[in-house]
């Protein structure tokens, strides 16, 4: 897949010129939603004998309008999106940086510039895309208006799974509360994240139970407080395990939040390797324990429990 990074204006000796399919979106999760925007687009690419491109944003919309006390955090960091959608079979994506100055751009010369400019001769989106500056006709019902014959319009209904719209609200909401099996549902595969193996206190070494301490991107999502069954991926190998993700609360208080993965039949140095992270199920939530020695008897049934569950 070839990625184009544009920053507004753009040039448009830099893009590939090729007449294309272009759906549109920030994307954030890929959930099944999205995943329906880039499969219509897909069989109109292959139809038309076109390439199937995909416009998305390096950030989301609220950095320009909003104040955000802490760094935002998507479900899918940019580096993620983009290994996405190439396994989805995108042949192009147009990375925007969205700025104040591409917000500030009207609705007409959004189109102008970002769907005829990119040479789009079909524009694929959601039922709730909007575009260019805040004005009640920038949606997709008014789209072909501004299209004026250059373009033809593919509007994707709303779908729903498990009584809900497949949204990333509803999704990051689901990654708050830990309901990883639900949370599947609507992305149509495991939640992952990234991050690297660092050094931490050796607390699960001298209980039998040796973890690796993940050091996490700041902008990524990361499940609600708790035990859960996983898998961590080293190189091209995935291991199952189980993680907790907790504050240590007992070997005292105020202690800074830590991700830790326990290795089924593992026995690696793995410092310093850069692992992903899929999150299957929720076990738990953390709990204080009198010493190590409860906390072991606990852990030794969390490993029960969480075999068990990739048994079946």
């Amino acid at each position: 897949m070839e990625v184009y990074y544009l920053h507004h204006p753009f040039d448009a000796a830099t893009i590939n010129p090729s007449q294309k399919v272009l759906a549109m979106g920030f994307f954030d999760g890929l959930h099944a939603g999205h995943r329906q925007v880039i499969k219509e687009a897909q069989k109109v690419a292959q139809a038309r004998g076109l390439k199937l491109a995909v416009l998305t944003y390096d950030q989301h919309a609220s950095v320009v309008f909003e104040t955000h006390a802490n760094p935002l955090q998507y479900l899918t960091t940019l580096s993620r999106k983009l290994d996405l959608l190439s396994d989805l079979g995108v042949d192009e994506t147009y990375v925007v940086n969205f700025t104040a100055s591409y917000a500030e751009q009207s609705p007409q010369a959004f189109v102008d510039n970002y769907i005829v400019g990119l040479n789009a001769k079909v524009a694929v989106a959601g039922f709730d895309h909007t575009y260019g500056a805040k004005d009640a006709n920038a949606d997709m019902a008014h789209l072909a208006e501004y299209a004026n014959g250059r373009f033809d319009v593919l509007e994707i209904p709303k779908i729903e799974i498990l009584g809900h719209e497949s949204a990333s609200r509803y999704s990051r909401q689901l990654v708050d509360a830990g309901r990883m099996d639900e949370l599947a549902e609507f992305l149509t595969i495991p939640y992952q994240t990234s991050g690297v193996v660092v050094h931490g206190e050796a607390r699960g070494r001298q209980m039998g139970y040796p973890t690796a301490n993940i050091q996490t991107p700041r902008d990524e999502r990361l499940p609600a407080i708790g035990v859960y069954a996983v898998e961590m991926q080293i190189g091209d190998d995935w291991y199952q395990g189980m993680a907790s993700i907790g504050y240590n609360v007992t070997f005292g208080d105020a202690r800074p939040k830590t991700v830790e993965i326990y290795l089924f039949d593992f026995a690696q140095n793995i410092y310093g390797e850069a692992v992903n992270v899929r999150w299957h199920h929720y076990l738990r939530g953390e709990e204080k324990f009198s010493g190590m020695e409860t906390l072991k008897i606990q852990l030794a049934e969390d490993e029960r429990v969480i075999r068990q569950y990739f048994v079946d």
